[in-house]
């Protein structure tokens, strides 16, 4: 998933899709595809949770040299954030303002719901990219389009819907500057060996009386636990 998050990043902000289709169709026009292409390179990026996923898209994007921030309820570790050079915002409002790449990494709850709704993208800087890689409902899909329509949000990247199978007619499908896939990001061929596997390390130690390692772990004895602890609550 993180991989893919990377990849909807860079398809967006080098605006890869129009110029791909351009190829396809057999058009060689240079100025019509890099008119709304970009380097990633010095932009500033806001993770919407640094769990498991979005810490992982922190470590891949570092090489890239973009100004890397993040929200979530609690900061990570200190030397966490020294070895990416991370800065934390305990609020999403103090960190959107000034970024140009917002990527949601965060479950959905009642308290999540239409997160980025209208009023939260008129406090982003005109030309801001949203990337979901988290859950449909996290933004108000018809915001979204208005945002896009308007230009103030430069393109939107996500692979979740909602509902799910998406229907024919679902807006987001013909929306402008969108890059939506049909939520595969967790299903490559190799994430399917690595769950496989994974399930089969946890059996063999839960049978084994042997305790499981902490990268798999959500919730341990009532708490939450492993490495995604911070973005998930406890009802």
């Amino acid at each position: 998933m993180a991989e893919h998050t990377v990849m909807m990043i860079l398809s967006q902000v080098r605006d890869y899709l129009p110029s791909h289709g351009i190829s396809v169709n057999g058009v060689w026009n240079i100025a019509d595809c890099v008119e709304r292409g970009y380097d990633v390179q010095g932009m500033k990026y806001g993770a919407v949770g640094a769990g498991r996923i979005g810490l992982a898209v922190l470590r891949q994007l570092k090489p890239f040299g973009l100004e890397l921030h993040y929200h979530q309820r609690h900061p990570l570790p200190p030397e966490t954030e020294k070895e990416l050079g991370l800065t934390y915002h305990p609020d999403l409002e103090s960190m959107i303002s000034d970024i140009d790449i917002v990527s949601l990494q965060i479950p959905l709850y009642p308290s999540t719901e239409n997160l980025l709704n209208a009023e939260i993208f008129s406090r982003m800087k005109r030309g801001t990219y949203v990337i979901n890689c988290g859950r449909a409902k996290l933004v108000d899909r018809d915001a979204v389009m208005e945002a896009l329509d308007s230009g103030h949000l430069a393109g939107y990247a996500g692979d979740v819907w909602f509902p799910e199978p998406a229907p024919l007619e679902h807006p987001w499908r013909t929306m402008r500057f969108n890059g939506m896939t049909p939520h595969i990001s967790g299903t490559t061929l190799s994430a399917q060996a690595r769950y496989a596997a994974g399930t089969l390390d946890i059996l063999q130690r839960y049978f084994e009386g042997r305790p499981i390692c902490e990268e798999y772990l959500v919730i341990d004895g009532g708490d939450l636990a492993g490495v995604g602890a911070q973005s998930y609550e406890l009802n």
